[in-house]
């Protein structure tokens, strides 16, 4: 657990105090957030405020990672540098589109084939090496099973080399748009991220306690570092737990697509590397219900156009957040709301996951 609680407590001090210095240098830049027109009028008094902050969430948890290894004076392992990787391709990704928004002044960054060819390059090369480094007993960080909360070891659920890229490549793309979209108000995707990897700290320290290595069993757990996946998890954890003390409503700072990509990312790795595909979508529920009502709003505005003529909307906007602003909900009451919902869903995931392994099913 030394490893753990270090690379945590580096993390949360680099984020808690260098991110006022990220603001000081950014503000003297003028990087600061653009807002669309389209958006609710609250958001025009944001306007300016320093974007870009996912740098020194990024920078913080690579700190603590490292920061841990060198106290215990151990390699890092290929699993806890893999996600690492993920996460600063991707950030580099969000920054390019971030700075490229701030020095034209304009809310979009990078044309969004070129984004997209970015995020794709970065995580197929991520999926590629997933399937490489295997250990001693020839387990490498990901595997081409679909796996709940361990490998689904049924035949027609083998990806192959192939479908499983395929596969990554659509969750890193889905949890990474969805920590985007729910990045649209102080505090809320920071908060969110706070839960989902301290989530991930849990799993990946019990599946440590329960793993093949360790306790070979029946109901032991096939991951390749689980130990290290802690560490690298509970870093970024500490990471946002510090930055969101400066991005909390009002938010001195604000984390850009830098940041967003980059959690999105690391969450995905995650769940590649424990095993824990399909439980994804209870761990991340509140990214889900985000990018689903984006998903909803652009479907049925298309269809009713289509149909009859006039294009209608189920929500007054888009992600779901900014229906419940423009119905008049304080920007504070909505953030902690949508914490306490990302709070039972992340809750309800660690039942499931516990339960699978009381049960035995």
């Amino acid at each position: 657990m030394k490893a753990i609680l270090l690379a945590g407590g580096v993390s949360l001090l680099i984020s808690l105090l260098g991110t006022p210095v990220a603001i000081r240098m950014l503000a003297a830049r003028g990087y600061g957030q653009i807002i669309r027109d389209d958006g609710p009028t609250s958001h025009h008094t944001k306007r300016g405020t320093p974007t870009m902050g996912g740098v020194v969430i990024i920078v913080a948890a690579v700190l603590g990672y490292i920061a841990a290894h060198l106290f215990v004076w151990r390699l890092p392992s290929a699993s806890g540098a893999l996600v690492l990787m993920l996460m600063v391709g991707l950030g580099l990704v969000g920054f390019l589109d971030d700075y490229l928004k701030v020095s034209r002044q304009r809310s979009l960054g990078l044309r969004a084939k070129t984004k997209l060819a970015g995020q794709t390059s970065v995580a197929v090369i991520f999926a590629i090496l997933a399937l490489q480094f295997p250990d001693e007993r020839n387990v490498t960080p990901g595997s081409t099973f679909v796996s709940f909360i361990r490998d689904i070891r049924v035949p027609w659920l083998e990806l192959g080399s192939i479908v499983f890229v395929l596969w990554v490549l659509f969750l890193i793309a889905a949890t990474s748009n969805g920590v985007n979209l729910t990045d649209g108000l102080d505090g809320l995707a920071t908060g969110a991220s706070v839960m989902v990897f301290a989530a991930y700290t849990l799993i990946c320290v019990w599946q440590f306690n329960q793993a093949c290595f360790n306790q070979p069993a029946a109901k032991c757990y096939e991951v390749r570092d689980p130990y290290d996946l802690a560490v690298v998890a509970f870093a970024v954890t500490a990471a946002c737990f510090g930055f969101l003390w400066w991005n909390a409503s009002p938010a001195k700072i604000i984390m850009g697509d830098t940041g967003s990509l980059a959690l999105g990312g690391g969450v995905a790795a995650m769940a590649v590397f424990t095993r824990t595909e399909l439980l994804l979508i209870a761990i991340g529920g509140l990214f889900l219900i985000e990018v689903a009502s984006v998903m909803l709003q652009t479907g049925f505005f298309k269809f009713t156009r289509w149909r009859t003529g006039t294009p209608r909307r189920i929500f007054r906007m888009a992600p779901i957040h900014h229906h419940f602003e423009l119905k008049g909900w304080n920007e504070v009451t909505i953030v902690i709301r949508f914490w306490i919902i990302c709070g039972i869903c992340v809750a309800g995931a660690i039942g499931i996951f516990y339960a699978e392994w009381v049960s035995g099913t």
